[in-house]
């Protein structure tokens, strides 16, 4: 998820699309389907005269349910007009197309609980397919199985990282987490929103991931595959800790993007890069969120959760010290031979990691520091939350962990469930009046980079409303985003490989271009329309199809950790949620 200016060199890929304007779909759904007791609808692209739709059941072809058409509604950034198909008012289980007169008849959709149970799954699958360090077993990932790649057993320090304890060149042990995205390295900024997403999961709908099997190796010890995949990345991100001080290393990377093949075959030489403050606070709240998920599996993880309490508190401590160390990879590079080009992941502004981190350390201990350090900062703006943008995550843990916090603490979170609810009220209006009926589209500035990974963070803040309110309005608004990645978009593309009719085949990812294997790995969402269009190449000038399906087109199709996890996020938490429906 980063730029490659050099990577159009190695790929050898090329389609005719990337030169041709695509036609716009007639009528574009879900193509997983809807659940019976929340709002469905689908999206007319096509100009029709009537304004009455039918749903006809499958196969007989029975007219079910007769509906009207919304007016027209014009987007305000391109040239395409919608109508929407409203059948929330039907409930039974069943398959379905749509009529309308004047345009083809939809494709067969279902409406059943469920319907995101694959979907849920292969996300977070997606994970174990990411792993670092690793091979996978055919037992486990099926015709995508690999043998080993970056061991990282031996990882050499970056004169940027050197320090007392550890000189330039000498090595340490950084194996195991997970490929960042659609390259081969490991960033501890975005794993630390990417694991802290698993982990809220989690916490959020334990009962639902106790149940889960998800086909991913692990003992017959009673923890949910939830977590051991996340304990994967986890050991990771502790490893990137020096312990002589505390401090985090930005990334484990190699100084150039490898080239498009398998694991295996790039051995160019990995570093460990600079410490930096931003990194630091990263394991800080996620080490910190791990101590109170897994002080309950003693057993199965023995010593795990005091360590990790132990890593957050001296990474901590390095933070106070250092508290605006940045990583400015340019500056870097000038005062080194060492030339880094891979991705940057850049922030100047560490006001938010340090709202994240203080309300994980409060949360999991009560202590007053942590109270303090969080309040002087509960002025902040809050917004969605990113990589570069974690305050709010912090939010979250505190209204989710309000029943646990000393009682001295509690009146902060009505505080935070009004900033949240501002939010939700602004995705709820957009919902309810947006061409798509989606809460995604309904602004020019939806259509960014990673697009597909805000509609899902949308999605999860909404969730977080409907947790604390109980009112169905929001749920409703958080599901039609799934709608949306799923295929009710000007692209009729589901934007998750491997699941429905019409799914991305060449996502920008070495592990699927590589393979041999026609079909990409399955799960992973794309990053999906992205009007600026940074690789460079033609496709969709309009904001909302400016989508690609072809390995060049790193703007708008390759796949990243922190796009996924908030996929695996609301997926499963609407596939627990919706049973509360019937």
């Amino acid at each position: 998820m980063v730029y490659r200016r050099f990577l159009m060199l190695l790929l050898l890929v090329t389609t005719a699309a990337t030169a041709q304007q695509t036609a716009l779909p007639e009528i574009v759904l879900n193509q997983s389907g809807y659940y019976p007791k929340l709002e469905k609808s689908a999206v007319v692209l096509q100009a029709v005269s009537g304004n009455s739709f039918e749903l006809l059941s499958m196969p007989d072809r029975k007219s079910v349910y007769t509906g009207v058409l919304s007016e027209p509604k014009a987007t305000g950034y391109s040239k395409i007009k919608t109508r929407i198909a409203d059948f929330s008012a039907f409930d039974q289980p069943g398959q379905y197309i749509i009529r309308i007169p004047g345009v083809s008849d939809s494709p067969v959709f279902k409406i059943g609980d469920g319907v995101h149970h694959d979907l849920a799954v292969a996300a977070l699958k997606a994970f174990y397919y990411q792993r670092a360090s690793s091979a996978l077993d055919v037992s486990y990932a099926g015709k995508w199985n690999r043998v080993a790649g970056h061991p990282d057993t031996s990882v050499y320090i970056h004169p940027s990282a050197a320090s007392k304890n550890r000189k330039a060149d000498s090595k340490i042990n950084v194996t195991g987490g997970w490929y960042d995205a659609g390259d081969y390295n490991k960033y501890v900024v975005n794993s630390g929103i990417s694991t802290s997403t698993l982990f809220s999961a989690y916490e959020d709908f334990t009962a639902y991931f106790l149940g889960q099997e998800v086909n991913i190796p692990h003992a017959k010890n009673k923890v949910p595959d939830i977590l051991t995949e996340a304990v994967y990345n986890l050991r990771w991100m502790l490893k990137m800790q020096d312990p002589a001080d505390g401090g985090v290393y930005h990334k484990c990377t190699n100084l150039d993007f490898d080239a498009m093949v398998m694991p295996d075959k790039a051995i160019s030489k990995r570093y460990v890069v600079a410490k930096g403050t931003a990194a630091t606070l990263n394991l800080v709240a996620v080490a910190a969120q791990a101590y109170r998920i897994f002080k309950h599996f003693p057993e199965q993880y023995p010593g795990l959760a005091d360590s990790c309490l132990l890593a957050a508190k001296k990474a901590w401590s390095w933070s106070l010290n250092n508290p605006n160390v940045v990583y400015d990879q340019d500056l870097l590079n000038k005062m080194s031979d060492l030339k880094v080009s891979t991705g940057t992941y850049g922030d100047k502004d560490l006001e938010d990691e340090w709202t994240w981190a203080s309300a994980e350390l409060l949360a999991s201990t009560g202590e007053q520091a942590y109270f303090d350090a969080f309040f002087a900062r509960l002025n902040a703006p809050v917004s969605l939350p990113s990589w570069s943008n974690v305050g709010i995550l912090g939010y979250y843990t505190l209204i989710r962990c309000e029943g646990q916090l000393p009682e001295r603490y509690k009146s902060v979170t009505s505080i935070l469930k009004k900033k949240i609810l501002t939010l939700a009220d602004r995705y709820l209006a957009a919902f309810n009046t947006g061409p798509y009926h989606t809460v995604i589209g309904a602004s020019l500035y939806d259509f960014a980079w990673g697009s597909n990974s805000s509609a899902m963070n949308q999605s999860i803040l909404l969730i977080n409303t409907y947790l604390f309110s109980k009112k169905d309005a929001y749920l409703n608004a958080a599901v039609s985003n799934l709608d949306y990645i799923l295929g009710k978009n000007a692209t009729s593309y589901s934007f998750v490989t491997g699941i429905g009719y019409k799914s991305p085949l060449h996502p920008h990812h070495r592990l699927s271009f590589a393979d041999g294997i026609a079909e990409p790995i399955p799960g992973m969402l794309v990053g999906g329309p992205n009007r600026e269009k940074q690789d460079g190449i033609k496709y969709d000038s309009e904001p909302e199809t400016s989508y690609l399906d072809d390995a060049n087109s790193y703007a708008s199709n390759e796949i990243a950790i922190n796009w996924n996890a908030p996929l695996v996020y609301v997926a499963n938490a609407m596939e627990y949620l919706e049973k509360g429906k019937k």
